[in-house]
């Protein structure tokens, strides 16, 4: 299982974004599980810095757009404009037409515009009046908001959060690497250590491998499993939907790729449950009155769950 391509991509993360490396793994992970990334923090811990490596890492084409109150769906989709020339309309293609998207704060938008990405999310490609568009993959969007703002947005319905493979959260980095941050801000804010380590072609190579991993039959059933509990466990009001089973399949089989393995272990399961589970997961009113976590109401799911012991078949 060749996976230094992948480890390239995380070393060159770990260059923009320091002291993170687990979270940067979820990055990575999220990539070759063709899944999309939430990034639920508060500004200026590097999220951007992040997505701009992230590109930069592949070579891909990125664009940012900053999502506010009065963006339109057709500013992110884009606008058939009248040519007077031909006496038609041509389509004008919006950002959404890249490879790496970076919708930033987009819970400051409303839910119409926060909708335009649903499609392209789900199936990669984006539906006009006149045709239908393939985009180019391999194809990221990577979205960020902020926790602690309330006044002005608008909270992602459970329809939009489901279409995120993965909820991160960078937090803010301990005091040696916040000198280090000091020290080289200028040179990590312009990433001049950043450069191109892997392709396009190699990254959808990369992809099709973690697709094709080895699943026991266990490992399904104990991925069920643990859905089944979380739709009845007395601290949750809504359970893992079947999408969610998919997508922590999805991420178990990148987290095993990314740790040099052509198979699926019970730990690569239990390591994505939270960062795969965690935003579609609703707390009952009385876990909220009792100030219990998503975190660790999660981790009393998968202690309920029989761990498979699997053979060395």
């Amino acid at each position: 299982m060749d996976n230094s391509k992948a480890l390239a991509v995380l070393e060159n993360l770990r260059k923009a974004i320091k002291g993170k490396d687990d979270t940067l793994e979820l990055v990575v992970m999220a990539l070759l599980a063709q899944g999309h990334l939430l990034i639920e923090d508060v500004p200026g811990v590097g999220k951007t810095t992040l997505v701009k490596a992230l590109a930069k890492s592949m070579n891909l084409e990125y664009r940012r757009v900053q999502f506010t109150p009065d963006l339109m769906p057709s500013d992110i989709i884009g606008v058939n404009v009248f040519q007077k020339e031909t006496s038609s309309f041509v389509f004008r293609k919006g950002p959404i037409f890249t490879q790496i998207l970076l919708a930033d704060e987009i819970n400051r938008t409303s839910p119409k515009t926060q909708s335009s990405l649903l499609q392209a999310m789900e199936e990669g490609e984006v539906s006009t009046e006149d045709m239908d568009y393939v985009l180019e993959k391999p194809f990221m969007v990577l979205a960020t908001q902020n926790p602690l703002e309330y006044q002005g947005t608008f909270p992602l319905p459970e329809a939009q959060l489901d279409r995120f493979l993965m909820r991160i959260s960078l937090g803010y980095p301990s005091k040696e690497n916040e000198i280090q941050i000091l020290q080289n801000y200028q040179g990590i804010r312009n990433l001049v250590d950043v450069h191109p380590v892997v392709s396009g072609d190699e990254i959808l190579e990369m992809q099709k491998s973690v697709a094709s991993l080895k699943v026991h039959d266990d490992i399904l059933s104990y991925i069920v499993k643990i859905s089944e509990v979380s739709r009845s466990y007395e601290d949750l009001r809504l359970g893992a939907s079947p999408r969610a089973s998919i997508d922590l399949l999805k991420a178990s089989k990148a987290c095993a790729f990314v740790k040099g393995r052509d198979y699926v272990i019970p730990d690569d399961v239990k390591e994505m449950a939270i960062p795969v589970l965690g935003h579609r997961l609703i707390l009952s009113s009385q876990a909220r009155i009792e100030r219990k976590s998503i975190e660790s109401v999660l981790k009393g799911v998968l202690k309920r769950v029989t761990v498979p012991v699997l053979s060395n078949e």
